[in-house]
């Protein structure tokens, strides 16, 4: 039984990183609509406003609620918590924070309020990854020592990410210098 639960419980976080991934595309993506001229500009936002609520409400809500449900199955099932386990846990309450808070920005843009830039947003989308990264190296790993190395090299993926958002954002805006 254990092991078909874990197997749900990988498959649902697999969807629910796929949506928390996608939703903060789509949340860029909508933004820059805005620069766009109309009609365009409305089609576009519409658009996104609704690929938006399918993906948040037919596919990441419901990830985020079934992780919650065959993760705690598994722990009651293994019958203990190892020390890995305990760490594991504080980033996947990270996660939901991450969850609740792109839940916030999402309803924001339903009614047309863009809190934030599309270079904010591209950095938002990150954090997930470095959530991803956290997670996985710690499910592997399992042993605090290893977790302890698997931070620092987080800390340094956390550091190359900004700079290549960084990159990306001087790159784009050079490329729009030379199309104006």
């Amino acid at each position: 039984m254990y092991l078909y639960i874990k197997a749900l419980h990988i498959i649902f976080i697999v969807t629910w990183f796929a949506g928390l991934f996608y939703i903060v595309r789509l949340f860029v993506y909508h933004t820059e609509a805005q620069s766009a001229e109309e009609p365009r500009r409305s089609i576009l936002q519409e658009q996104f406003k609704i690929m938006m609520k399918r993906l948040w409400y037919g596919i990441t809500w419901p990830s985020a609620v079934l992780t919650l449900i065959f993760g705690p199955w598994m722990v009651i099932l293994l019958g203990d918590i190892p020390g890995w386990l305990w760490v594991k846990l504080v980033f996947v309450l990270g996660l939901y924070i991450y969850h609740f808070i792109l839940h916030g920005i999402f309803k924001g843009f339903l009614k047309d309020q863009f809190r934030y830039t599309s270079t904010q947003l591209r950095v938002w989308n990150e954090v997930a990854t470095i959530f991803l990264v956290a997670i996985v190296f710690l499910v592997v790993l399992k042993s605090l020592l290893s977790m302890v190395w698997a931070l620092v090299g987080l800390v340094a993926f956390t550091g190359v990410l900004l700079i290549a958002i960084r990159l990306y954002k001087k790159a784009r805006e050079a490329r729009e210098k030379k199309s104006s």
